[in-house]
């Protein structure tokens, strides 16, 4: 019991101090949302038509050419939900379909090969534009 209490004090004083941190996104070129923790850097956007491009950049956000790299998206909306699969057009990825009409959740899935082990990002579909960084929510570069 002596030990319970003081560890459950830490489990939570980090639990807050991590929901009382903002995360903030970078600015992207084309004005999508960064996807953490890919290499390179993979660069999410949803087009006016709901396609999404998917582009790649290096540490200083200068364009990289598409390779071995794979990415799928899951879309949950209120319409259900939409398998996107990508083609290689050029030095992107762009999706074969288009996103569910209505806001919900985005699944990516990105593998640097096809052997390598998935990197799985999840955040809200808000295509709302904010009204302090003037981007679509999705790629918010706000600390709210």
């Amino acid at each position: 019991m002596k030990i319970f209490a003081p560890a459950l004090a830490l489990c939570i004083g980090l639990l807050s101090l991590n929901a009382a941190e903002p995360h903030k996104h970078l600015a992207t070129p084309k004005g999508g949302r960064l996807l953490d923790k890919t290499e390179p850097h993979a660069e999410l956007v949803i087009e006016k038509d709901r396609t999404v491009t998917i582009n790649f950049y290096s540490n200083d956000l200068k364009p990289v050419a598409v390779t071995s790299q794979t990415v799928m998206v899951l879309a949950d909306a209120k319409e259900g939900k939409t398998k996107m699969e990508f083609e290689r057009k050029g030095d992107v990825l762009i999706s074969k379909n288009k996103l569910p009409d209505g806001e919900g959740y985005i699944v990516v899935q990105f593998r640097q090969t096809a052997e390598a082990k998935p990197v799985n990002l999840r955040f809200k579909l808000d295509l709302a534009n904010c009204a302090e960084c003037k981007r679509a929510e999705y790629a918010c570069t706000c600390d709210h």
